[in-house]
């Protein structure tokens, strides 16, 4: 694959690219002017979400995915450095992918494994995604690494105790870096979501789409400043 070149457009990354948040907000970049980069774990809804990005006319840029699971580190980089070869160095970090419903249990029946299962993909996806793009953001003094997660760090449930763990170290992380980043001109959000997201459900995928949009275009002093409630 050819690189792009020094003045072509922008591109962002979507990890945990679905058909809620991950292909809404993807859209919305796409519109804004951005090459979207796509990762899931399933190729064939990827080749689906891709051909309907393609299909809108709103949509003039370029659209690739690679699949691969976020909570497999070695998988998840490799998707991300193959989207570079294509789209070029990432401008915009998005990670929003789907908790496994799997470990929506109490917190006494919740094992040791079931705790390193929710980690692995909440932290460990995130910060492999992280190492894989900041490098190059640091050297150009600008990016956005974008993260959305469920309410389990401000209001913790004991019947959804891997996702109140996880999501509680989640945030730690993405605190620590953006105070990191703070000085670099790199830009670190994380929008917390209380409640259900899906048409006609609380909270509509292209109204979270709107505020990480929001949240890259004029990324503000707060953190974490961004919710929906």
């Amino acid at each position: 694959m050819t690189p792009r070149n020094a003045h072509a457009r922008p591109n962002a990354v979507v990890i945990g690219a679905g058909p809620g948040i991950g292909f809404s907000t993807a859209r919305r970049f796409a519109i804004e002017g951005y090459d979207v980069g796509l990762v899931s774990r399933t190729e064939p809804r990827l080749r689906e979400l891709a051909a309907r990005l393609s299909g809108d006319v709103r949509v003039d840029g370029e659209v690739a995915y690679v699949a691969a699971d976020a909570g497999e580190g070695t998988a998840l980089r490799n998707a991300i450095l193959e989207l570079e070869e294509r789209l070029g160095p990432t401008d915009v970090l998005v990670f929003c992918p789907l908790p496994d419903v799997d470990l929506i249990k109490p917190v006494l029946d919740t094992t040791a494994d079931d705790l390193v299962s929710a980690l692995t993909l909440g932290v460990g996806g995130a910060t492999t995604a992280v190492s894989t793009v900041v490098e190059g953001m640091l050297e150009r003094r600008h990016g956005s690494l974008l993260f959305t997660t469920g309410s389990g760090a401000t209001q913790p449930s004991s019947d959804r105790a891997a996702s109140a763990v996880a999501t509680t170290a989640a945030a730690a992380y993405f605190r620590l870096l953006r105070d990191a980043l703070r000085p670099s001109g790199v830009n670190v959000a994380h929008l917390t979501i209380r409640g259900a997201v899906g048409p006609g459900l609380r909270h509509e995928p292209d109204a979270v789409a709107d505020m990480l949009w929001d949240a890259n275009r004029d990324p503000g002093d707060g953190f974490p400043g961004l919710g929906l409630g």
